[in-house]
């Protein structure tokens, strides 16, 4: 235990001797370096963006359009909640309705950095790479001419910025999430939430007005019965999309030996037997696979980003 001791001494100094963030949180700069991928992502307008589970989903900068434009056979990708019911069951064969592509719609982003976040055992920190991706759908937003709206939740409290399109709101929104990131690693100690995961989308829902294209940005450990109701009712009027943001320790537990972590008290664990392995990835499959399945069954958008891949090599929108 004495020889635990001394080793955690040396990993975990004080991260703040070095203002460049190296992955503990995002700069500022960090997430205005963002802005230079966006030229990339016209060559991916057509592609789509992957999704293991729910299926294919369509550029995300492509929303339904409030304007009916035709009816025609359904197509795999195709949202089902646009199928013509009326005319599938005349037809014997799924048709789906077809609306004019929408120009400078909202977009929000949420971006989770609450608790749960603050853990990287890679290139860094869950709450640095969700903070980088909340940064390139910013941009994005704004070089699609596009309103970006954002809620920022750091599990005290949230920080909504509504939808505008000039470069002074993107570059608002960056400072704040900077500042946050920041904020929640010099925490000392875990800190119960004092909203729910729940309340939050709630908030989330609430705040949008018209028909959006919503970027759920987490790594969805909160994910419970009352929150899915709420990205439901999110999902009827607006297109979502989940990004699940998780460290490859999370997945898989580390190599035999023995490991103490903390969350404002010390607890030491084994990895020597292999039913604590089993049951260790189990938790993160289960979690994993209950988002997915969800996602598929409300027709949202899923991806998962790990921590040692960069945004932009992961995300082809």
């Amino acid at each position: 235990m004495k020889r635990i001791r001394e080793i955690a001494k040396k990993f975990f100094l004080n991260p703040f001797e070095n203002e460049k963030g190296e992955g503990l949180f995002a700069t500022l700069e960090d997430l205005i370096s963002q802005k230079k991928y966006t030229k990339y992502f016209n060559v991916y307008r057509l592609n789509k963006a992957y999704s293991p589970m729910s299926g294919d989903v369509k550029s995300v900068f492509k929303g339904r359009g409030v304007e009916f434009e035709e009816i025609r056979a359904y197509e795999y990708g195709d949202e089902v909640r646009d199928i013509d019911w009326r005319v599938t069951a005349r037809k014997s064969v799924p048709y789906t309705k077809i609306y004019n592509e929408e120009r400078n719609r909202d977009i929000y982003v949420f971006l989770d950095l609450s608790s749960s976040m603050v853990f990287g055992t890679q290139k860094e920190l869950k709450s640095v790479l969700a903070s980088k991706i909340a940064a390139l759908l910013a941009w994005l937003a704004l070089e699609n001419k596009d309103r970006l709206g954002c809620l920022i939740f750091d599990g005290q409290k949230t920080f909504l910025f509504k939808p505008k399109n000039y470069r002074e709101n993107v570059l608002a929104i960056l400072k704040k999430i900077s500042e946050i990131s920041k904020e929640i690693v010099e925490r000392k100690g875990f800190l119960s939430p004092e909203i729910s995961f729940a309340k939050v989308i709630q908030q989330l829902q609430m705040a949008i007005k018209t028909r959006s294209s919503v970027f759920l940005i987490s790594d969805f450990v909160e994910f419970q019965e009352e929150a899915k109701k709420n990205v439901v009712i999110l999902a009827a009027k607006n297109t979502v999309y989940l990004i699940k943001v998780f460290d490859r320790l999370e997945k898989d537990a580390p190599s035999q030996g023995e490991y103490m972590i903390s969350s404002g008290e010390n607890l030491v664990f084994e990895t020597t037997k292999e039913t604590f392995k089993e049951a260790y990835s189990s938790i993160f499959v289960h979690n994993s696979e209950d988002v997915k399945r969800f996602c598929h069954k409300f027709s949202c958008g899923f991806i998962e980003v790990n921590t040692g891949v960069s945004a932009f090599n992961r995300i082809k929108l």
